[in-house]
């Protein structure tokens, strides 16, 4: 990396060659208005806002556009710069709607900001401003009031360079000029809402959010996102005790300035009437509130009695992979304490061989590395819905030259040049992984040494074959030098395995306590999730939970009503303190932003208080950072080893598949808190939302 030096504002200082002089400025602490460059987007140089003086230009030059060249003299605040910059702002007013009192964007918008220091107090133009007609694009952006848009094209460039998908662009002339979805279709990008936050007025806002809140208002708290794998960092808006807006916190190495739509708007269903907030117990039929103690006797005591009746091997646990690792570390404790290794939270898994401890699987290199690959072959992924974060990152490297290829039973619009494809059923992915092209379209080893992976996603992770597919893909990992990743479906799945939520011995698997018989299970614990939806048993585990003595559903939502004979309402994310370990094994800790809703208690105290009356030792935990140090994650565990004892290359055609196939969620199906969102519930992959089966 070379450095050139240059004179900024009388001072010397070095930039790396080819640097704008915006970044460059930046770099050395130096400020300098704009609105329509951003640093994730190219450069587009049509607001002006950043005209700045450089010696021997014959005028103000756009700092965003200028590359730094050796000895270049720059002026940020001289006469010249300043006079240019006032006169842009003048002519991005003309037109601007005064109507800052009304607009979300107040107290957090770049145009009123830079309007202090570089706006006049009264206008020299009296004609009538322009009006743009509004725009209904959907459930989640609101295009009210576009008359605010000053043309940066920033929501234009974020979809073609981010997204993937240009739905947005600038049409006519002049003062004629808008921005729009020109044939008045819906925005659909499950990357949206990032839309809202680059926009630098209130052209777009958030639709729910919308006439809600002032931002002055908000408190901001920081967190994690709890869906898929990318441990998207947030920043939780709260007022009143309540959530009401969610927004990226940067961070370069996980999610950079992005998240998925379902980071930002999900918390509209931690509102929801369907949120549990005081224990209940059937009686008769019928579900009455009582209070935490008389609760936590009647579970403690059915579980009591069933060991004494049944033995512990008759009490299971089936816990969801976006539980916390508190939460998932003291399930496993308190099963294993009373003598049961039957717990697990591979609720969509078909294939249970091969997956046991030590192995963690995960996704085999770091998150920002993706950015960077040059060969990738995903197999069993619907790549930009089931990780969209993911896939924003695979399509800058595709923007950058990679060959992207993929297997799947489906192809899908991934936004993104797929260099090479194989559709085929589910039960020929197993010889399509024997394919002698993808030799070829992943190259030799000494080709892109470190920069080849092959992804397997969560279609390939629940498929009926799963560990004969991973063998398979290690072996061709091996013959071209590539590494082998899982994209782990949930927030916690890394986390999961970290803890050992799952059987270590001879306990029963998720399948089979979901089985019709229940593995021979007369209790059961349902920790933060819905067999119904989270699992690939569905209404037939239901009616195997209802066949049970006690069920006991650990839940912030009424669910589970069909099957469950106590509710104890536990804490989201926003109302609890916990971590999440991320694909790459990042584990990230996060605290309580909003107070418990009504009686609602933290899964990790419920369940350490569950383990005092029970009397299993070492449930003395006083903080959920005290749970976290038992559980001592041991990341020398992260490994994608597979079954030495697996199929070879030349035997793969020979597979026969099993009758079960691999069940996957839908973007908006994934977990219990995206599924009672209504924004996302209003949306076209909703609206056509289904379980995915493999074909």
């Amino acid at each position: 990396m070379s450095m050139i030096e240059f004179e900024l504002d009388g001072k010397k200082v070095e930039a790396e060659a080819g640097s704008m002089v915006i970044a460059a400025a930046a770099a050395a602490g130096t400020f300098i208005p704009h609105f329509c460059y951003h640093k994730k987007l190219s450069v587009a140089a049509n607001c002006r806002m950043c005209l700045v003086d450089i010696e021997k230009m014959p005028k103000p030059m756009p700092a965003c556009a200028t590359a730094i060249a050796p000895g270049m003299i720059v002026r940020t605040k001289s006469d010249k710069a300043i006079k240019a910059q006032q006169s842009v702002m003048e002519f991005l007013l003309i037109n601007h709607p005064l109507d800052c009192p009304i607009c979300d964007q107040g107290g957090e918008c770049q145009l009123q900001d830079l309007a202090v220091g570089y706006g006049g107090s009264s206008s020299r133009y009296e004609e009538e401003k322009r009006v743009v007609t509004h725009k209904d694009v959907g459930p989640l952006i609101s295009m009210e009031e576009m008359s605010r848009c000053i043309h940066c094209t920033r929501c234009v460039r974020f979809g073609q360079e981010v997204a993937g998908v240009m739905e947005l662009g600038m049409i006519h002339r002049g003062e004629h000029s808008e921005i729009t979805t020109v044939a008045g279709d819906t925005v659909d990008s499950e990357l949206s809402g990032n839309m809202i936050d680059i926009c630098p007025v209130g052209a777009l806002t958030s639709k729910p959010f919308r006439y809600s809140a002032r931002t002055w208002e908000l408190s901001r708290r920081k967190s994690v996102s709890p869906h898929d794998s990318t441990g998207a960092n947030l920043i939780v808006q709260v007022k009143n005790n309540k959530v009401m807006r969610v927004v990226p916190l940067e961070n370069e190495a996980v999610n950079e300035c992005w998240i998925a739509d379902r980071d930002r708007y999900s918390y509209e269903a931690l509102n929801s009437t369907e949120r549990l907030t005081t224990p209940m117990i059937k009686q008769g039929g019928v579900w009455k509130d009582v209070d935490w103690q008389t609760a936590l006797e009647y579970v403690a005591n059915g579980i009591k009695q069933i060991k004494r009746e049944h033995g512990a091997s008759a009490i299971g646990t089936l816990a969801s992979p976006h539980s916390t690792v508190e939460e998932l570390f003291l399930a496993a404790a308190l099963m294993r304490g009373i003598g049961s290794d039957n717990i697990d939270y591979r609720l969509r898994t078909l294939d249970f061989t091969n997956t046991s401890a030590p192995h963690v699987r995960w996704l085999g290199t770091s998150i920002a590395s993706l950015s960077d690959m040059q060969r990738v072959l995903v197999v069993g992924s619907n790549l930009r819905k089931d990780h969209p974060l993911f896939a924003q990152r695979i399509r800058q490297a595709v923007r950058k030259g990679a060959q992207v290829s993929h297997i799947n039973e489906v192809n899908r619009d991934w936004a993104m040049h797929l260099a090479n494809s194989i559709i085929a059923p589910s039960s020929d992915w197993a010889a399509s992984l024997a394919d002698t092209r993808l030799q070829q379209w992943l190259g030799a080893p000494d080709v892109a040494t470190g920069k080849k992976i092959i992804l397997l996603g969560n279609a390939a992770a629940h498929h009926a074959d799963a560990s004969k597919l991973l063998a398979l893909a290690q072996q061709l990992a091996a013959s071209t030098g590539a590494v082998v990743g899982y994209l782990t479906e949930a927030a916690n799945t890394v986390g999961a395995q970290h803890v050992g939520a799952l059987p270590q011995t001879d306990g029963l698997n998720a399948s089979q306590m979901l089985a019709s018989e229940g593995g021979g299970l007369k209790a059961a614990l349902l920790l933060g999730c819905e067999p119904a939806f989270d699992s690939a048993a569905g209404q037939a585990g239901v009616a195997a939970l209802a066949r049970m003595q006690m069920v006991v559903s650990l839940n912030a939502f009424k669910t589970n009503l069909d099957c469950a004979d106590v509710l104890l309402p536990i804490a989201p994310f926003t109302e609890t303190s916990g971590t999440f370990v991320n694909a790459e094994g990042r584990a990230q800790s996060f605290h309580a932003v909003v107070k418990p809703l009504g009686q609602t208690r933290p899964a990790w105290k419920v369940l350490r208080v569950l383990g005092n009356m029970l009397g299993v030792a070492g449930f003395e935990f006083d903080s959920s950072q005290d749970v976290l140090a038992a559980a001592n994650l041991d990341h020398s565990k992260l490994s994608n080893a597979a079954n030495p004892s697996a199929v070879s290359l030349a035997e793969a055609t020979a597979l026969q598949a099993k009758a079960d196939k691999p069940c996957t969620a839908s973007i908006y199906q994934l977990d219990g808190l995206v599924r009672r969102a209504p924004a996302l519930q209003l949306t076209a992959d909703a609206r056509t939302a289904h379980w995915e089966i493999a074909a």
